[in-house]
């Protein structure tokens, strides 16, 4: 009994498994699909009827968000404040809700909230640190202090977390702003 047991336990885990991710890996094939319909209002409406849940809500509500920002910047800033404020949501969604809500606002907002914002998403150990470290260097730009912005940017080319395209856009705007980007740090060898 106790053998019967043990193996129908590990086979229903093993069954459960497939289908989270048989499931995961159908709502990321029918995002994709939305995603490619021309029009905004058929798009729209193909990535509502998306069946989702959990963590999926939040993406859906993101990608929503992120789509109307086209047609109706008010309204994408507005779902995406519901995203940020729902505690119930992964806290990675929500930095990310957040990450974008600051970019789709741009100038909109003053640099004083947008830095805020980004100050919290750029703390150590946060998934979207690089990213948000980027756009905290483009206030800097934007704010009159190109000086900061060199730093920042540079601090990111060295960066081992950053990603390679990051660290090249970084070095780019180094250059644009009349500084010498660094030798870009090569990544570590996992070996």
């Amino acid at each position: 009994l106790l053998v019967i047991l043990v193996v129908g336990g590990a086979a229903y885990n093993e069954w459960s498994k497939a289908r989270a991710a048989a499931r995961a890996e159908a709502f990321g094939d029918a995002m994709l699909d939305a995603m490619d319909i021309g029009a905004p209002e058929d798009r729209a409406a193909a990535i509502a009827a998306i069946p989702a849940d959990g963590g999926q809500l939040a993406l859906r509500a993101l990608l929503q968000a992120t789509d109307a920002a086209a047609t109706d910047k008010p309204a994408a800033l507005a779902a995406l404040d519901g995203l940020i404020a729902d505690e119930g949501q992964p806290q990675m969604l929500r930095a990310l809700a957040a990450l974008r809500r600051v970019m789709l606002a741009g100038t909109d907002e003053t640099a004083a909230d947008r830095r805020g914002t980004l100050e919290a998403i750029s703390a150590p150990g946060r998934p979207f640190r690089t990213l948000a470290q980027e756009q905290l260097a483009y206030i800097s730009i934007e704010e009159g202090k190109p000086e900061d912005a060199i730093a920042a940017l540079t601090a990111l080319m060295q960066d081992q977390d950053a990603p390679a395209g990051l660290r090249a856009r970084a070095g780019q705007v180094i250059t644009a702003l009349g500084g010498t980007p660094p030798q870009a740090a090569a990544p570590q060898d996992a070996g």
